[in-house]
């Protein structure tokens, strides 16, 4: 994932995001934006070979004011219902 993470942030995917409450929050800007306002441009999953518990998921997000960066989440029963539920809605506009 640390490579993946890399590669896309060479890419110009170079915030990083954290779900609060219902907003995405860019941790070094701290412009923060509903989920009408993002846009998910690419996602790669990732499973652990020896250990099912290290599942992992990486948005490469894309917000309506052109700042672009990336969401981690665990994957599976780890996953964060807070982040879940802000893609949902950012999948389902």
């Amino acid at each position: 994932m640390t490579e993946t993470l890399d590669a896309v942030s060479r890419r110009g995917f170079s915030e990083h995001f954290q779900v609060v409450g219902d907003r995405l929050r860019a941790v070094v800007s701290g412009k923060v934006f509903p989920a009408d306002q993002v846009r998910v441009s690419e996602y790669y999953r990732f499973e652990g070979i020896s250990d099912p518990d290290d599942m992992a998921i990486l948005y490469a997000i894309e917000t309506r004011s052109g700042l672009r960066g990336t969401l981690v989440d665990a994957f599976g029963v780890y996953a964060d219902p807070a982040v879940g539920g802000f893609m949902g809605h950012v999948a389902s506009r």
